[in-house]
């Protein structure tokens, strides 16, 4: 349950509230609607470390936080899809930079648990070190510990022995989960200063007793755990600008990060690559969605008018394609109008009855937010305005206001002034005109990039600088607070910090392509450092200070270098699957003879329990061996399995194949593989022999339903069979339990750095092998990234449709993914720190053939996914070899 205007009048003041947000204990405060209002006002300074204690409230309008307003922009960032710690600052730094001041924190229970009563929170799972590097970053976190996290996670992140547990036991190890985080957590509560954790997500029913029990005293929020994805940037501004017409004191984050599905860490429908919606893609690059994100957090952040609105009268559009919710500030009368536009066309509409003068546009399913009656400095006001304000703020002498928009659309700006300014076109591209109280300004978005304009009196002893941008231009455009005040930069990719020494800001950040740097900062700033150089600097008429072109013709700052990547060569192939050699000695595999599931699957009548989960085998591929008696007569195999739809079966019958099955989406799917002629023939007068079936489950639901074969009948005889089964082996202790399966090279460590393979034999790509079973490729590469840069890359995998097999990705021991060939996804990134961008690789392919076609690899190359001068320092991900 979301915290809104409309749900506070019905639950404040009963004890449902303190269920909603169960403040009260400790530095949590109770709600303060009901006794002191506090007013309209800056919100609280960046969080930190502190060691101070905090107040953590909230009344109608929003969160309180040492008694200021604070409207809560989250996004979501799983940590577990970003196995590279040094990473998290880079994303979260990111994050911070663009407007949101929460980071969403989900964890996935079946990252930190191979065992029951076992618990990993170092390497990639450092909770820890994670929300030290939220707090570092100056992010509120919501932490949502679950125990079910939502359906994009195997199981909804439950970990995968659970499925062996007897349902009456799982509680208790709930909440030994629950114990655990709380352990970490509570030495990072924003409440005592240990850090910068805010509120803590509980699902729908989910007792809070322990929580509190545990000493969580921050507020708990109960809600859905679905993850919020946009299709484009208009939808993201339709639901951010929905939420935050609605009033809701806590939103769910949409997602910011999307990160990769290593490992069997993936749910049914997800593939590897987790980028769909998100603001950041697997890449760490901006999407178009961040920019309504950017925008209206920086608007939360530096307009405090928005942090204190209640519903006003009803306004409705002269279109009615065209919804309106019209809300007002009591303290400052700053009205505030959020345009819907659900149609197919773009459209044009009065807003009759409002401040609002001139036609208003409105893309097609889009967004639009409208503010009038904002202070501009002094006497000044907005009166009113065709584009969205993104930000008003003080910088040494001057005030600056930028409003956005689409690229090419005019925008038109009315100031309320009590005098006639001094007004001044700093770009050619402006135009303006005073007329009765009003100064009128005009720019098209976009055209030039920033248009400035120049306002002086009028109301104010402090000029105005006027900035127009599309929403291109906007994300170049970075507001940062120092202590001796604040800075505005135009330019770079991303600013991650300004320190201000005398009269020089020393700037850190990234540089994409080659751009210009532009500084507005306190009163004397004459000279800007960039990551340790000094450039040669302007001042201007908009009161900053830009960094000069080195020479005639050039930028003034260069972009990235674009790195050269080598050519995989060399590569080493080796087939495997002895398992399904008659002879092969299963002697100390696990007996299949259960007769009863823990799970919630049926056991097939007359069968005994086949399913992978029961025999402690949940992630990754699973053999099954059978040996047949009374198999006299055989001509056909039945295999019924539940393996998902990106589910496989093999089979052999004394050596030979006997062809393959898919899996489907829902329930059990059942694969009849006849016998060739040559093998009815050998079993017209022998009773005896060897099953052998190799199963690639595809993830688990979120109801823990069953993985693997669960019923094999036979044809033409009434064959008996002795099932043993063998999965992955003893969890990688540095990459986690989901990282391997149960194939021989697995087991083997053929993924591991560090193999001998020199007695593989050499192999080309691409490939065109036709055998039903596994193959194994290996290359090792080395890259040289500049120190400085920061390279993202990816493995992109390509073949000839019609191809029936699918490859397994091993970067470094890691397992990052699974290729389909005909699938979706063709390009995987390899994260840096796994990645040795300074260093050597060792890349390995499992090939997992059907037997039907030929199969690859066909073409493997590396592929560059975004580089940047600047970036994080990156420490290298523990990859242990043979």
């Amino acid at each position: 349950m979301e915290l809104t205007r409309r749900t506070f009048s019905a639950v404040a003041g009963t004890t449902v509230l303190g269920l909603v947000l169960g403040g009260g204990s400790s530095g949590a405060v109770a709600p303060s609607g009901a006794g002191r209002t506090v007013p309209t006002g800056p919100p609280p300074p960046p969080p930190a470390a502190d060691g101070r204690r905090h107040e953590v409230g909230f009344d109608r309008y929003s969160l309180l936080v040492d008694g200021r307003r604070l409207v809560l922009w989250s996004g979501e960032l799983q940590p577990f899809r970003l196995p590279s710690p040094s990473l998290w600052r880079d994303v979260l730094e990111k994050m911070r930079a663009h407007g949101y001041n929460a980071v969403e924190v989900p964890l996935a229970w079946n990252q930190h648990s191979p065992a029951p009563g076992r618990y990993d929170f170092t390497g990639v799972r450092d909770l820890g070190l994670f929300l030290r590097t939220a707090a570092g970053a100056g992010l509120y976190v919501v932490l949502r510990p679950g125990p079910r996290i939502g359906a994009d996670v195997d199981a909804g992140g439950l970990p995968g022995w659970l499925a062996g547990i007897a349902a009456a036991d799982r509680p208790r190890h709930e909440r030994e989960w629950l114990r655990r985080v709380d352990a970490i957590a509570g030495r990072h509560l924003y409440t005592a200063g240990g850090g910068t954790v805010l509120l803590y997500r509980l699902p729908e029913g989910e007792p809070r007793g322990q929580v509190r029990a545990d000493g969580i005293d921050v507020p708990l929020v109960h809600g859905d755990t679905a993850v919020r994805r946009a299709e484009d940037a208009a939808e993201e501004r339709r639901r951010r600008l929905g939420d935050l017409a609605g009033g809701s004191v806590t939103p769910q984050g949409a997602l910011a990060f999307g990160g990769v599905s290593w490992g069997w860490l993936g749910a049914p429908p997800v593939p590897a690559a987790y980028d769909e919606g998100a603001a950041f893609d697997g890449g760490r690059k901006a999407t178009e969605r961040l920019a309504p994100v950017h925008q209206i957090g920086q608007l939360l952040r530096h307009v405090p008018d928005l942090s204190k609105l209640e519903p006003a009268a009803e306004v409705r559009a002269g279109d009615r394609r065209v919804t309106v919710r019209h809300l007002a500030n009591p303290d400052t009368g700053t009205q505030v109008y959020v345009l819907r536009n659900d149609s197919d066309q773009d459209v044009t509409t009065k807003l009759p009855g409002t401040a609002v003068q001139t036609p208003v546009p409105v893309a097609a399913r889009d967004a639009k937010l409208l503010v009038t009656g904002m202070s501009m400095g002094g006497d000044r006001k907005l009166g009113y305005a065709t584009v969205q304000p993104m930000l008003f703020l003080g910088a040494g002498r001057q005030d600056i206001a930028v409003f956005v928009g689409r690229y090419g659309e005019m925008a038109q700006v009315v100031l309320d002034c009590p005098s006639q300014p001094e007004t001044t076109r700093l770009d050619a591209e402006a135009a303006w005109a005073y007329d009765q109280g009003r100064l009128h300004v005009t720019a098209p978005l976009g055209v030039g990039g920033l248009t400035r304009v120049l306002v002086e009196g009028g109301g104010s002893d402090r000029p105005l600088v006027l900035v127009f941008a599309d929403d291109a231009t906007s994300l170049r455009l970075w507001p940062y607070e120092t202590p001796s005040g604040k800075v505005l930069v135009y330019g770079p990719a991303l600013l991650r910090g300004v320190t201000l020494d005398g009269s020089t800001a020393k700037l850190t950040g990234d540089v994409r392509a080659a751009t210009g740097l532009e500084v507005w900062g306190p009163r004397g700033l004459t000279g800007l450092t960039w990551n340790g150089t000094t450039p040669r600097v302007t001042l201007t008429r908009a009161g900053s200070v830009t960094v000069a072109a080195p020479a005639p013709g050039t930028a003034p700052m260069p972009g990235a270098p674009a790195p050269a990547l080598p050519a995989l060569t060399n590569w080493r192939r080796r087939t495997e699957n002895p398992e399904s050699a008659p002879d092969f000695d299963d002697g100390d595999w696990t007996a299949a003879d259960k007769r009863t599931s823990s799970g919630p699957t049926p056991v097939p009548q007359g069968q005994p329990v086949l399913f992978a989960d029961d025999y402690g085998f949940p992630y990754g591929d699973v053999w099954y061996r059978a040996r047949l008696t009374d198999a006299a007569g055989l001509t056909s195999v039945r295999l019924a399995h539940r393996t998902g739809g990106q589910g496989l079966v093999l089979a052999w019958l004394d050596g030979e194949p006997l062809g393959a099955g898919r899996g489907t989406a829902d329930g059990e799917t059942t694969t009849v593989l006849k016998l060739p002629q040559a093998l009815r023939e050998r079993f017209r007068g022998r009773s005896e022999g060897v099953l052998s079936v190799l199963v690639r489950p595809g993830p688990h639901d979120d109801g823990w339903t069953a993985r693997g074969l669960t019923a094999v009948t036979f044809g033409g005889a009434a064959a008996k069979a002795r099932w043993r089964v063998r999965g992955a082996a003893a969890p990688d202790p540095v990459r986690g339990p989901l990282n391997n399966g149960g194939l021989y090279g697995e087991r083997e460590g053929w993924h591991l750095p560090g193999l001998d393979d020199g007695d593989w034999a050499a192999a080309k790509l691409p490939r065109a092998d036709r055998r039903q079973g596994v193959t194994w490729y290996r290359t090792r590469f080395r890259l040289s990234v500049p120190k400085n840069v920061d390279t993202a890359v990816g493995l992109v995998l390509e073949d000839a449709p019609g191809r029936a097999y699918r490859t397994q990705i091993f970067l470094n021991g890691w397992n990052l993914g699974q290729y389909v060939n005909g699938g979706a996804q063709h390009t995987f990134v390899l994260p840096g720190g796994i990645l040795r961008t300074r260093g050597d690789n060792t890349l390995a392919l499992a090939v997992l053939a059907e037997g039907t076609t030929a199969a690859g690899p066909g073409e493997v190359r590396l592929t560059v996914l975004g580089s940047a001068a600047g970036g994080v320092p990156v420490e290298p991900v523990a990859a242990p070899g043979r």
